[in-house]
This record gives structure tokens, C-alpha cells and sequence, in this order.
């Protein structure tokens, strides 16, 4: 059975440079972004580093929970159809918004950085369930630390400051993980967190200058912060993609799951909260009520946050 995988948000930066260490080691690499052209120009990187296996590229909004639904439905018919199960899943799905956006009603932080995942890895368990063994890799961030804690709504209490309401959303997303390890072990599906340091991306260029993503007690030290961030976010993106490769690929992590994988590529202890079975039982409530598996018609009559 050939090897398959799905790098979402693949077609630049930390994705594309996943999607081609996964093609360089044999698999045939499904790439999804919302860019044609970014789309093709990485299908055809990948096509030269995998000329054996064709990589291809589908378009999806990943901000979308509908297009996410669509998005595995397509999929999971194409595995079905050819009668094999998907080999590798990486969310690697991230974004950043100084500023409060809101899609599909809800935060779109929280949306994209894990409702998405987490609604796509979900609807795909049935064919990463017939490719086993198969690996979820979930990408993970630092900014973990200077989340909120409380997942009783999708929004946490006060004010919104962008940089830890990105942290909150990928603590929700780290929980889930290990969650879902637990959950799935014995199943043949194996799931990683993979913590990439930091590279130059889209997302780190420009955004982190904006004081009104922290909370006003750290603005007076946030441009101190900012650049020590920001050197910590200055290597190339081939590199910040080596634990995502490694999660996805790597024969000595065979029979193990529930890691997270370093910014040096090697387990390294999970950020402590995020191993709570409370928290972890609350975002699993949060995640099922505003990303059910199946679209409702109508939303009036959901509980309001």
C-alpha cells in the first residue's frame, strides 16, 4: 500500500518544507492551502523531490468549518475509492490576528488554530483507522505558556490580546492531543504534538509588532520580549520543520505515541497543563459543541457563550 499524507497549510513556509521532507522519504503528499498558485508551485517541488509518487494540491479555507467538512468528505472518498487507508496527517494549520476576527461566529483564533484541526483529524479517523500504522501530527507552539486556562467558552475572560489567545488556542489543541493519544492507543494511530522552535514565517513577520497582541501588564516589556522572540524565530523554515517530520516519519518513535516532539527533534516533556484530565475533558466539551462532525442547519437553539 502506497504511503499517503495531508499537510495542511503546505503550500509555504513550515508546511511546504513538512511536505517535502515527507515526499523526500517516499510518500505521496496531498497538499491543501487556499492559494492556486502557491498550490501548484509547491506540487511541482514536491513532484521533483518524489517524481515516483505525485503529490497534488486541494483547495480549502481551513477558517471554514464547512469547508473543513468538505475537505475530508474529499478526502476520504479518494482513499476509499482506491481502496487504501491515509498514512500521515499533519494539522499544521496556524495563525496569528493582532486584531479580533470572528468566523463562522466564533473567534477565529480558537477556529483555526484548533477547532479545524481538531474537526479534521476527527472526520479522518476512520481512514488514518484503515492505514494503520498511521501518524496525527499535531504542530504545537511555545506559546502555550501564556494561555488561559479556562475552557468553559470558546472566549476567556477579559480583554482580547492576540498572542495569548493564540497560546490558548494551541494549549487547547496540545490537550486534545494527548487526549486523543490516550484514546487511540492500540488503534495503530499513533499521535504526536511536534513543537517547531520558530522560523520566519508570514505569521511572525509583522504581526508580533503590533503592543496591543499582549495584555497592557506586558507592553511596557514587550519590545524586549518581542525581539528575543523574534530571534527565536529567525531560522529557516527547513529546519523549524524537522520535528513535524520526524513525528510523521521517524522508525524509532514505532509503537510509541502521546510525545511531543522538540524544537532539537526529540521528546521533550509536554507543557504540564495540558495534561489535565479536567482541562482536557473541558475542551473536548467546547470542541464537540462548536465543531460537531456533522453541519447544523440551524444554530439558534445552541447554548451561547
Amino acid at each position: 500500500m502506497d504511503r499517503t499524507a495531508v499537510v495542511t497549510a503546505g503550500t509555504g513556509g513550515i508546511g511546504l518544507e513538512t511536505a517535502l521532507g515527507l515526499a523526500a522519504a517516499g510518500y505521496a503528499v496531498t497538499v491543501v492551502g487556499r492559494d492556486a498558485g502557491r498550490g501548484a508551485r509547491a506540487v511541482d517541488l514536491l513532484n521533483a523531490a518524489n517524481p515516483r509518487r505525485p503529490s497534488r494540491f486541494l483547495s480549502a479555507d481551513l477558517a471554514s468549518l464547512d469547508a473543513v467538512r468538505s475537505l475530508a468528505g474529499r478526502l476520504a472518498s479518494d482513499h476509499t475509492v482506491r481502496g487504501e487507508g491515509l498514512t500521515v496527517l499533519v494539522n499544521n494549520v496556524g495563525a496569528m490576528f493582532p486584531h479580533r476576527q470572528d468566523r463562522d461566529d466564533i473567534e477565529a483564533s480558537f477556529l483555526v488554530n484548533h477547532l479545524s484541526p481538531y474537526l479534521l483529524t476527527e472526520l479522518l479517523l476512520p481512514s488514518l483507522t484503515a492505514g494503520a500504522p498511521s501518524r496525527i501530527v499535531n504542530v504545537t507552539s511555545g506559546a502555550v505558556g501564556v494561555a488561559k486556562r479556562a475552557f468553559d467558552a470558546v472566549e476567556p475572560p477579559g480583554g482580547y490580546y492576540g498572542f495569548h489567545w493564540y497560546g490558548r488556542a494551541k494549549l487547547a489543541n496540545l490537550a486534545y492531543t494527548l487526549d486523543l493519544a490516550e484514546r487511540l492507543d492500540g488503534t495503530g494511530v499513533q499521535v504526536f504534538a511536534a513543537d517547531p522552535g520558530g522560523a520566519a514565517t508570514d505569521m511572525t513577520d509583522g504581526t508580533l509588532r503590533d503592543p496591543g497582541i499582549v495584555a497592557p501588564a506586558l507592553r511596557l516589556l514587550w519590545p524586549l520580549v518581542r525581539r528575543k522572540f523574534e530571534r527565536s524565530t529567525s531560522g529557516p523554515a527547513s529546519v523549524a520543520a524537522r520535528p513535524s517530520v520526524a513525528a510523521a516519519t521517524d522508525e524509532g518513535l514505532a509503537g510509541r505515541t502521546g510525545l511531543v516532539i522538540g524544537a532539537r527533534v526529540r521528546p521533550v516533556p509536554p507543557f504540564r497543563p495540558a495534561t489535565d484530565k479536567r482541562l482536557a475533558a473541558a475542551v473536548r466539551r467546547l470542541s464537540e459543541r462548536h465543531a460537531p462532525l456533522t453541519r447544523r442547519a440551524d444554530r439558534s437553539d445552541e447554548p451561547s457563550d
